[in-house]
């Protein structure tokens, strides 16, 4: 705190950033590295049982109502 009232400024921290050139051949090679997969069979297989599963409840629901109604 007294250093700036003497006249000593603060000076900013020097940082070097490394650089970088576009190579192709580097970027083919971490595309096939990192591939990710947005949809997985698994994540297909899960999706199709439980549109199949909210369907059967469905019908026992509207069964259950119906077997009420009847009753």
């Amino acid at each position: 705190m007294i250093r700036p009232m003497m006249g000593r400024r603060v000076k900013p921290k020097k940082f070097e950033i490394p650089l970088r050139y576009y190579n192709p051949e580097e970027e083919e090679k971490r595309k096939k590295r990192i591939q990710i997969k947005t949809r997985s069979l698994s994540r297909q297989r899960r999706e199709k049982s439980q549109n199949l599963r909210i369907v059967i409840y469905a019908v026992a629901l509207a069964a259950v109502i119906f077997l009420m109604s009847i009753l």
